[in-house]
């Protein structure tokens, strides 16, 4: 008997419950449902999305204007994704980036240029390509389903990725600037905080790290009405098989063997060395707060920091209990500026702008185009201009603790760096809080502790009994991206249904 058995919760049979209405959960639910089998997905939210999440902002005048306050972007590498999108009958746009772009150099001062390459000294252009090529070469050596499997997994894996530049280079502006594509912009963590395998990881996922350093290739289209449409619109497919606001406290998956039971100590019998046979149907029930399900086998489609959110019965084996203490979330705030106009394109600026260890790292013209649920017209660019910026790691924790007010203005100021005084005059602003979020806790996915990935990442995509698992933070390609949370979601499906 379950301890959070309600009995006036219904309780449904299906061939799988799905936890989690993100894009991997639905698009694992959607799959099922192809092959034939039935479905149920429980969310703990009241909206299907995960990490993407639409949303708007008022201005002054009362004026409601469109925010994506999670994942957007979608990159040409990112082919799943783009196939679904056209699946789905959904359109995108690319970013706005006519102009020239801006560097703000580690003295503070401003460069424009055209182009790639940062106006930096010759010395350091040639340090940051000779350290980009390195990261190439091991990104090309590297399977991104089986970053362990690299020949120097376990070196790599010992390593921070500050330590390892830091080691291959004394150009400190070089390697702020080549470390700023995976620390700040990708894992939101400092670049100490996370191994060199880690990063080559990400680089693997994308296919090159010259693909992550170039922005027009990482950040090129956005879905017309926001990226959530692409979760809201499997939703509509999957009907009354979605069930939101009911977050799953406990999963019954699996029989204990009496065996393992040590009476002179007083410990139960547990599955603390596994079942046998994972990834075979068994009987599975998912209690939640507001339905019963019971199933033959489970989708795990939330992020892994999430896990432990869950009452597993009997527990989880000893080696994921383990494993899943040493993966964390990054911290990262999405900044959402507004403006009458896309002002920086009048000074002949595409809006794009980096400077490696500032406050806002990196700033970009995310003006909106096509209809919305807010202030838009269908087949035309938003008359009103729209910056993008990101505070990320440690500056994020510095800037959440600061009053309202002063927080922004602090990155206001930071982002004028950038574009000019105009950037302080935004009619109205907005800070994504994925932090906040009890049902995310971070931002953009998880990575692990130094030594983590080579230790215990062999685990993430295994079955544990009847159990799957689908995120993106667990992809290869597309790691963190929301085409590898769909490659997740049809991987896990398509593992299932052949097991029938």
């Amino acid at each position: 008997m379950s301890s959070f058995t309600n009995s006036t919760n219904p309780v449904i049979e299906r061939d799988v419950v799905v936890i989690g209405a993100g894009p991997s959960g639905l698009m694992a639910a959607r799959t099922l449902k192809n092959k034939g089998l039935s479905v149920a997905v429980l969310e703990a939210r009241d909206r299907v999305g995960g990490r993407t999440w639409s949303g708007k902002v008022k201005d002054a005048a009362g004026v409601e204007h469109f925010v994506e306050l999670g994942g957007q972007w979608i990159s040409p590498d990112q082919t799943r994704l783009l196939e679904l999108v056209d699946e789905l009958g959904l359109e995108t746009f690319q970013r706005y980036r006519e102009g020239k772009s801006i560097y703000v150099s580690p003295d503070g001062t401003r460069h424009e240029y055209e182009g790639t390459t940062f106006p930096a000294s010759d010395k350091t252009i040639a340090e940051m390509e000779r350290l980009i090529s390195i990261m190439d070469q091991l990104a090309a050596e590297m399977d991104p389903a089986n970053p362990w499997a690299h020949p120097r997994a376990q070196e790599l894996d010992s390593i921070s990725f500050r330590k390892w530049l830091e080691q291959l280079s004394d150009d400190a502006e070089a390697i702020d600037n080549v470390s700023i594509y995976v620390a700040s912009g990708m894992l939101t963590k400092p670049s100490y905080a996370f191994s060199t395998l880690q990063a080559v990881l990400m680089a693997a996922s994308a296919g090159s790290f010259s693909n992550l350093v170039d922005e027009d290739f990482i950040l090129d289209r956005r879905v017309v009405g926001g990226m959530q449409r692409v979760s809201l619109t499997l939703a509509e497919e999957l009907g009354e098989d979605v069930f939101l606001g009911t977050p799953v406290r406990e999963l019954h998956w699996a029989q204990v063997d009496p065996a393992t039971a040590d009476e002179l100590n007083n410990v139960k019998a547990d599955v603390r060395n596994g079942v046998e046979g994972n990834g075979q149907p068994g009987e599975v029930v998912a209690y939640s707060d507001q339905v019963t399900v019971k199933a033959r086998y489970a989708v795990l489609a939330v992020p892994p920091n999430l896990y432990n959110r869950i009452s597993f019965v009997p527990p989880m084996p000893r080696d994921q209990l383990i494993a899943h203490q040493h993966i964390s979330m990054g911290l990262v705030i999405k900044v959402h500026a507004i403006y009458d106009t896309p002002f920086w394109r009048e000074e002949g600026l595409s809006g794009t702008g980096f400077g490696g260890g500032r406050l806002v790292q990196e700033v970009y013209d995310n003006t909106n185009y096509g209809k919305n649920f807010a202030h838009s017209r269908e087949g035309e660019e938003d008359t009103y201009g729209t910056l993008v910026g990101f505070v990320s790691d440690v500056y994020a924790e510095q800037m959440w603790h600061l009053p309202e007010e002063e927080r922004k203005e602090r990155i206001l100021d930071a982002m004028a760096d950038y574009l000019g005084p105009k950037t302080k005059e935004p009619i109205a602003f907005y800070l994504s809080d994925m932090a906040a979020e009890e049902w995310t806790r971070g931002a953009y996915a998880t990575s692990y502790d130094l030594g983590g990935l080579s230790r215990w990442g062999h685990l993430q995509n295994q079955p544990t009994g009847p159990i799957y698992y689908a995120c993106s933070d667990i992809a290869a390609e597309g790691y963190q991206h929301v085409d590898g949370a769909i490659r997740q979601g049809e991987m896990a499906a398509l593992a299932i249904a052949e097991k029938g």
